[in-house]
């Protein structure tokens, strides 16, 4: 039997849970643990590769090759972080085939003005949504594959109210949205009411790491399954626990630094040996030891 296709995934009456990852290493580790597919952040690319916050600093041609580099290193199937479409409808269509050539999953396009921002920060705009209508609609025409999930995000709960996150959900997906998605919900009657209200597979996001910034209330997957949500993606837990870890471990090099003292610290760091497993090593020692003279 072939693997599930993300789309699949997503129409499984079990919710679908995905970490979010941001570069080769952590997609790696999403893969280790058993998970079929993940969600590339957009804010973790931008933090991670340019070291800065999510803010629409990073560009078309960024996101993509943060999305490409790590779709070649995994077998997990991603869903990826495509902003606003970086620009209108015509410009969107070039977006999804770039990504689907990729050998992305799927892709998320919101209706935040540009420049967009996170979607838990102040200031946010959204465009009139039968500009955003348009922009899927080129999305759905510009697929080669019928697989490929087009995920679109509404941020108007926000500067709207639910109502209207509720409305353009419904014309998303009838615009063609495989997944709907509305960012920053406050409640879990809003989500309760997102979920049963919009006619099609829903996705939430849980902001584990946000801490207090964080608008959306903490729900275990499988309540939000049972409020009818489809799809719930963590895309800052993994950048939030690697930023601990090295403020640990950088706290832990000053003390050793600080007593003149060389201490191994398993608590905080793998092993050599199960880091290069992690990443592959031996497969690629099998791969020398076939093809390359000794």
């Amino acid at each position: 039997m072939s693997p599930a296709t993300l789309k699949e995934l997503i129409e499984d009456r079990d919710i679908l849970a995905l970490p979010g990852v941001f570069d080769g290493l952590s997609a790696r580790l999403v893969q280790s643990l058993g998970y079929p597919a993940a969600f590339i952040s957009g804010a973790g690319l931008s933090e991670s590769r340019l070291g800065l916050p999510d803010v629409g600093i990073m560009g078309l041609a960024e996101s993509l090759e943060g999305a490409a580099a790590i779709a070649r290193r995994t077998s997990l199937l991603l869903l990826a972080d495509a902003d606003t479409g970086y620009g209108n409808a015509v410009n969107t269509y070039d977006t999804v085939r770039r990504f689907e050539q990729a050998g992305l999953a799927g892709i998320m396009i919101e209706d935040q003005s540009w420049p967009k921002r996170c979607g838990h920060m102040s200031g946010k705009t959204v465009i009139p949504a039968g500009e955003m209508v348009e922009k899927l609609r080129a999305a759905v025409e510009a697929r080669r594959n019928p697989a490929f999930v087009i995920k679109a995000r509404t941020d108007a709960a926000a500067t709207d109210g639910i109502d209207e996150a509720i409305r353009r959900g419904n014309l998303y997906a009838d615009a063609g949205a495989d997944l709907v998605f509305a960012d920053a919900l406050r409640s879990e009657d809003d989500i309760r009411s997102f979920a049963r209200r919009v006619d099609a597979p829903v996705s939430v996001n849980m902001g584990l790491g946000l801490r207090a910034r964080a608008t959306t209330p903490l729900i275990p997957a499988r309540e939000l399954e049972k409020m009818g949500v489809a799809v719930v993606i963590y895309p800052r837990l993994l950048t939030t626990a690697a930023v601990r870890g090295m403020q640990l471990a950088m706290s832990a090099m000053a003390t050793a630094l600080a007593s003149d003292t060389v201490t191994e610290s398993p608590d905080l760091q793998v092993s050599f040996e199960e880091l290069n497993e992690l990443l592959g090593l031996p497969e690629l020692l099998a791969l020398e030891a076939r093809h390359v003279a000794g």
